[in-house]
């Protein structure tokens, strides 16, 4: 009987072993619940703060007309990319340019469909793309010579 009782003794020791083994885990599990909630809240003001910070960076590229209009000079994606950010946010100095590319644009098509002469307007198309493209680069508003005042004429609503 004694080895009963022993034996029963040893059993209730390993139940509150193990309890008290249950019990410390559960405790441990609580306590990483609560770090992970701390790093998850830390994590989370951070992620606002950069969401912040570069909403004003956004605000600030896409506010100066400038890089609007030098991104119309680069290819036909880029001007209808230009296009939709300055109708998000208006920008004269953008819609300027986004006005002179078009025109540009236009007249190399309708001009490569010329035999000989339209090879020559092709390049003259080119000149004043280039000149139309440093002229953002530099900040400046001028039309480009010839066409110029009409574009911003014909595409006022832009």
């Amino acid at each position: 009987m004694s080895d009963e009782k022993s034996l029963g003794d040893d059993l209730n020791d390993m139940l509150g072993d193990a309890k008290e083994g249950v019990r410390k885990a559960a405790q441990k599990a609580e306590e990483f619940g609560q770090e992970a909630k701390e790093k998850a809240r830390e994590f989370a003001e951070e992620a606002k703060e950069k969401s912040k910070e570069f909403t004003e960076d956004a605000k600030e590229v896409l506010g100066d007309g400038k890089n609007v209009a030098i991104i119309a000079h680069l290819t036909l994606i880029g001007w209808i990319i230009a296009l939709i950010m300055n109708n998000n946010n208006k920008n004269e100095f953008a819609s300027f340019y986004i006005r002179q590319v078009l025109g540009i644009m236009l007249v190399a098509i309708i001009v490569s469909w010329i035999p000989i002469i339209g090879w020559f307007a092709g390049i003259l198309c080119f000149v004043l793309w280039i000149m139309s493209l440093v002229s953002a680069i530099g900040g400046e508003m001028k039309t480009v010579f010839l066409l110029g005042d009409q574009f911003q004429e014909w595409f006022k609503s832009i």
